[in-house]
């Protein structure tokens, strides 16, 4: 129960985050097993220092990972034929801050039976894509956007 800054909680996503922890073997590739936080005791409203593992952060994100494959697989279950057989072929190409978060990549290709990439810039890669789709607004009108 510690309330945290923004600043706190990248650094912590950063340095400790990870897609999941299943063994051993990769918990040693982190350069950062543990992370003292500090922050504010929700209980008692003094400052507090925790020291946080990285297997307790993955399960912190769990669910957020969990949603991501589900968009994954659901935007693959609405591709058509055609480009499935490319993205096949080709690979997913993952973009954004949260391509970076350890072992992500591995898990989307586990769990979709195909490679993964992650763009060569990924923090700018969806700014770049947007001013690309605002250069040509006739490519919008050809991509599927809908809220179910």
């Amino acid at each position: 129960n510690l309330a945290v800054g923004e600043r706190t909680s990248e650094n912590i996503k950063i340095d400790l985050g990870a897609a999941h922890f299943n063994n051993s073997e990769e918990a040693s590739e982190r350069k950062v097993q543990t992370f003292d936080a500090r922050g504010r005791d929700l209980l008692t409203g003094l400052p507090k220092t925790i020291t946080i593992s990285a297997p307790e952060i993955a399960e912190a994100l769990q669910d957020q990972v969990e949603g991501i494959l589900g968009a994954i697989k659901a935007c693959l279950e609405n591709t058509p034929p055609e480009l499935a057989a490319d993205i096949m072929d080709r690979g997913i190409v993952m973009a954004g801050g949260g391509s970076l978060l350890f072992g992500l990549d591995g898990l989307v290709s586990e769990e979709t039976g195909m490679p993964v990439h992650i763009a060569e810039n990924p923090l700018s890669a969806i700014v770049v894509g947007a001013g690309k789709v605002l250069d040509n607004i006739n490519l919008l009108k050809r991509v599927d956007i809908s809220s179910k």
